[in-house]
């Protein structure tokens, strides 16, 4: 591990959307090098022993970004943290979330590393204000609306289902938390499109939401990675109701999953550097912990 006098270094492991947002936001980072770029079809192997050439010579990286297929998350995660590397990635299967968590807890405990899972903006960075929005008014609904925009993990899971060239996943809110999926497919030649269509329909990204699988020509024609949130709670502060808050932002979805996950890594080495370790999502991280800077000088300026 290194020392959190030096800079931390990071290797990423996928090199899609994500990943190449996330090396801009390493470049970024004042206390930040990155140690290598690895595609997530590498070896485990190769993978597990994150070693890159630079030119000062090998270079273990202290944090890997797992920028990797949401469903290829847990693999490649379990691996690095049974050689006591600490990773951070962007699990975005809500239903899914604990039963990771409990599974690379174990293994981060014992080999001393530390795991933040589901360091995305939704779950993520969302999350943390739902927490905080519950906290000012424990007794209420809040209401998650997202888009509209792409989402990258209904995208990647249809660009999955058997006979699509390419795909595109749009989120239209349609209030109260309720979504809408416009599906956008590109057929291999000779596919079925009632075949693609059930077996998108069918799968756990799409089974829950109304939506819409429509065959086109041309997916790149369509693609724009804006997204988008709307967050609303109402609810009760101490027995004084009608307290109501909202919260929202328009973003280019990869670029602040991207960021997201490179301040989550400066997280990861702080917890491991003060010996607490094991898999954490973002609720369970210290805001202060994602910042770059001392803690005094943060303080003085943000509280």
């Amino acid at each position: 591990m290194s020392n959190l006098k030096s800079k931390i270094r990071v290797a990423i492991l996928g090199y899609g959307n994500i990943g190449r947002a996330a090396e801009e936001a390493i470049k970024a980072a004042p206390d930040m090098e990155l140690a290598g770029i690895f595609h997530h079809n590498d070896c485990l192997d190769k993978i597990s022993n994150v070693q890159c050439q630079m030119s000062n010579g090998e270079c273990p990286a202290d944090v890997v970004l797992v920028a990797t297929p949401t469903r290829e998350v847990q693999k490649f995660a379990t691996v690095l943290a049974a050689r006591g590397i600490c990773t951070v990635d962007s699990f975005d299967i809500h239903g899914q979330i604990w039963n990771l968590r409990s599974s690379l807890d174990a293994v981060c405990q014992a080999n001393k590393c530390v795991s933040v899972i589901s360091a995305g903006w939704d779950p993520g960075s969302d999350s943390m204000i739902r927490a905080l929005l519950m906290a000012l008014a424990p007794k209420g609904i809040t209401y998650t609306n997202f888009g509209p925009g792409r989402s990258m993990g209904h995208t990647v899971a249809a660009k999955a289902i058997e006979g699509v060239k390419n795909a595109l996943s749009m989120t239209i809110p349609l209030g109260t938390g309720i979504h809408r999926r416009m599906v956008y497919v590109e057929l291999e030649e000779g596919a079925d499109f009632k075949t693609v269509e059930a077996a998108i329909l069918a799968d756990d990204y799409f089974a829950h939401d109304e939506t819409h699988v429509i065959a086109v020509e041309s997916v790149d024609a369509l693609n724009n990675v804006a997204h988008g949130v709307n967050l609303v709670r109402s609810g009760v502060s101490g027995e004084t109701h009608n307290q109501r808050f909202e919260f929202n932002m328009t973003i280019n979805n990869p670029a602040l999953t991207g960021q997201v996950m490179v301040s989550c890594a400066r997280a990861a080495i702080r917890l491991k550097s003060r010996g607490d370790y094991g898999a954490k999502t973002m609720i369970e991280l210290a805001p202060i912990d994602l910042l770059a800077g001392d803690p005094e000088t943060l303080v003085k300026a943000l509280v």
